[in-house]
């Protein structure tokens, strides 16, 4: 996600198988209770994060909302921490209770950066200083609009410089519905670079679908699973064939709706009227029809 990733280290990859003001209120105990109950929690594992998203406002003890200063890849949205791009609905149709709306709004003119001139605000969360970890398994619970040139992603970032400290993507979309990404990023494998695979969904299912997104990171290797189906197996080993293993640090999570930018371009090839997004998206974006929802995400310890 710092920098848009492709597909380049595909062949040495060793196995592939198919900020609102107030705080919500604290989770109840038939909450944690539930997110225990889950996949996730079984094998000796303590949920250590969870966020099921059941108030009408974001948990601020949990999460920091991204501003306007922040910009890479090109992308054509500035971050806004505003009502309109953070949203919360009380029941969604498919999830479990509460649901987070992230939102691109299209708001000409808003923009601060006189040196990207954004036509779109949008959201971007994160949990740097509130929560961190390192290994054991992190997973949400989202689904996404069918719309070309969206990118929204849900990943992991050390803290320091990039990518010295490592990246790790659960959850990449450009907005080609029949797949999403996952990634690494680290030292000399960064960027264009990155360890990186596709997911094709099975026939009559897509990104339109409510799907559980999860990594399982561990001291020797990381594995990537959409719906407890195993993706994409990374080695330590084979890591280091390309530089070193930036996965032995604490990371913390991201959640954040893009639109445009480098790596849609990249798989799109579009130019105009924006990077990496058509005029149909924009005006989607205008008529309020897109969102990333957000059903739950939840963190555990790493197994016994």
């Amino acid at each position: 996600m710092k920098i848009a990733p492709l597909l380049a280290a595909l062949a040495l990859l060793p196995l592939t198988a198919c900020e609102q003001a107030a705080e919500t209120a604290p989770q109840t105990e038939a909450e944690v209770d539930a997110a225990q109950a889950q996949p996730g929690g079984g094998d000796g594992r303590t949920l250590i994060f969870s966020d099921e998203f059941s108030g009408d406002s974001l948990d601020r003890t949990k999460w920091n909302v991204v501003g306007m200063d922040f910009w890479v890849n090109d992308e054509e949205q500035a971050y806004l921490d505003s009502p309109d791009t953070i949203q919360f609905l009380s029941e969604a149709e498919g999830a479990d209770g509460g649901v987070l709306m992230l939102r691109p709004v299209y708001r000409p003119g808003e923009d601060t950066r006189e040196d990207r001139d954004a036509d779109f605000i949008s959201g971007r969360v994160n949990t740097r200083g509130q929560f961190e970890f390192t290994y054991g398994r992190a997973e949400a619970r989202i689904r996404m609009p069918d719309a070309t040139g969206v990118w929204p992603a849900f990943w992991l970032l050390g803290n320091g410089e990039w990518p010295d400290t490592g990246e790790i993507d659960i959850m990449e979309y450009i907005g080609e519905a029949d797949w999403t990404g996952t990634a690494l990023h680290g030292p000399g494998y960064a960027g264009d670079a990155g360890i990186d695979d596709r997911y094709y969904f099975p026939e009559g299912s897509d990104v339109t679908d409510w799907h559980v997104y999860a990594v399982e990171w561990e001291a020797d290797v990381i594995r990537f699973y959409i719906d407890d189906v195993m993706t994409m197996r990374i080695p330590k080993a084979n890591v280091e064939f390309f530089g070193e293993w930036a996965f032995d640090n604490p990371k913390y999570l991201i959640l954040n709706f893009a639109v445009g930018g480098i790596f849609p371009r990249k798989i799109n090839g579009i130019e105009e009227p924006y990077v990496g997004m058509p005029q149909e998206t924009a005006d989607r974006i205008e008529a309020g029809e897109l969102a990333m929802e957000v059903d739950w995400v939840r963190v555990y310890s790493a197994g016994e």
